[in-house]
């Protein structure tokens, strides 16, 4: 039995169309696989730690064995159980919108919490970066409301795609598997609903080899 661990990066619910092609792709996966456990994290609804400075600072006196004190320590532990819920997942879902030609806040927030030294990756001795989260899958839908096709002037915006496989790789997982809904805006309701209804029919596919 695996855990899937399901992550909703948008905060529209029925209006969004990355929650739409996620929640496609993991109805089937559920129908595929019935004794595999999804946990489901509403990013915009869920209560994470704040990295401030007492979490930076917390965070560095615990590492270091330096002296720390019972709020240090309260901290620290409440950074480490956000990071150990997303380790204990053998597969990843994302349903992520583009804002700004990147990634909610909430996700890069969740992200900040999680990308940690010694828990997600390492350094090898010869100085270089190691994912400590590895050989697990990945999907990801993303949602745009323009179109940024690869290949072509308006490629260079995507700062969506590019970080998240970016940040996801650095922790080990590269096995990514994904489905584009674009464009949701640019060129109208009937096109829009089209895209969507092509990219859940794809997510729906890949899930059943998830």
């Amino acid at each position: 039995m695996s855990k899937l661990l399901y992550i909703k990066a948008s905060p529209m619910g029925d209006l969004s169309f990355s929650t739409a092609v996620a929640d496609a792709f993991v109805d089937t996966y559920s129908k595929t696989h019935p004794d595999d456990n999804v946990e489901v994290i509403e990013l915009f609804k869920a209560e994470f730690p704040a990295f401030d400075f007492s979490a930076a600072s917390a965070k560095y006196k615990i590492m270091h064995g330096k002296e720390h004190s019972q709020r240090d320590r309260r901290i620290w532990d409440n950074i480490v159980s956000v990071i150990e819920t997303f380790k204990s997942a053998d597969k990843y879902v994302f349903a992520v919108p583009m804002w700004n030609f990147s990634i909610p806040y909430r996700l890069k927030q969740y992200i900040d919490i999680i990308v940690q030294p010694g828990y997600t990756f390492g350094v090898t001795e010869d100085g270089n970066y190691k994912g400590l989260v590895e050989n697990k899958l990945v999907f990801i839908a993303y949602a745009r409301g323009g179109a940024y096709p690869p290949s072509t002037d308006a490629e260079a915006f995507d700062l969506q795609k590019k970080y998240l496989e970016l940040i996801l790789g650095f922790m080990g997982l590269t096995n990514i598997r994904s489905v584009v809904v674009e464009p949701t805006l640019a060129s109208g309701a009937e096109i829009a609903d089209k895209k969507r209804s092509e990219a859940i029919e794809e997510a729906r596919k890949l899930a059943k080899q998830f």
